[in-house]
């Protein structure tokens, strides 16, 4: 029995020592970061804001972001961030998506990049299409940019510089 043992441990070490092997020498390998927010629009920011409070969490502000068409709340977890939105001006793109949900939900999940140049290049290479010519400043201040949600498993994702 010792020497079965011995044999199913070699043998999950060297698949994970060859998944770990395959997995560093992907292309993208390296180029995402940690999860840096999961954004949430709602149609009333005060309410969604009080519903974290409540739980303890430290919630900012509500802040004009008039270039994206939103205001934006962040909500301070020990591992993450979550970013409420709620729309800002008659052109805004969370009215359009509250207009299908209307109570709200998930709007899309920020990952961090080490060179958002990089990044973009690389997943344009892959057939994965941007929203947006080239990144511009998101919320926190940082190149962002948005892939199309139909290239990424019907999830908006917002890659965002470090």
């Amino acid at each position: 029995m010792a020497s079965f043992r011995s044999v199913l441990t070699l043998t999950n070490s060297a698949k994970l020592a060859l998944s770990t092997r395959s997995m560093a020498s992907h292309p993208l390998a390296g180029l995402l970061g940690k999860l840096n927010h999961v954004a949430i629009a709602t149609p009333d920011l005060k309410k969604s804001s009080e519903f974290y409070m409540g739980l303890g969490a430290k919630v900012s502000e509500a802040v004009p972001q008039p270039e994206h068409g939103v205001y934006t709340v962040f909500v301070e977890l020990p591992n993450s961030k979550i970013e409420l939105l709620h729309p800002y001006g008659d052109k805004s793109p969370i009215q359009a998506f509250l207009n299908k949900n209307k109570d709200g939900g998930m709007h899309h999940i920020c990952i961090e990049v080490r060179d958002i140049h990089e990044a973009v290049t690389a997943v344009k290479s892959k057939g994965i299409r941007t929203l947006g010519a080239k990144p511009k400043i998101g919320a926190h201040g940082k190149d962002v940019m948005f892939l199309h949600p139909k290239d990424c498993g019907g999830v908006l994702i917002e890659l965002e510089q470090e």
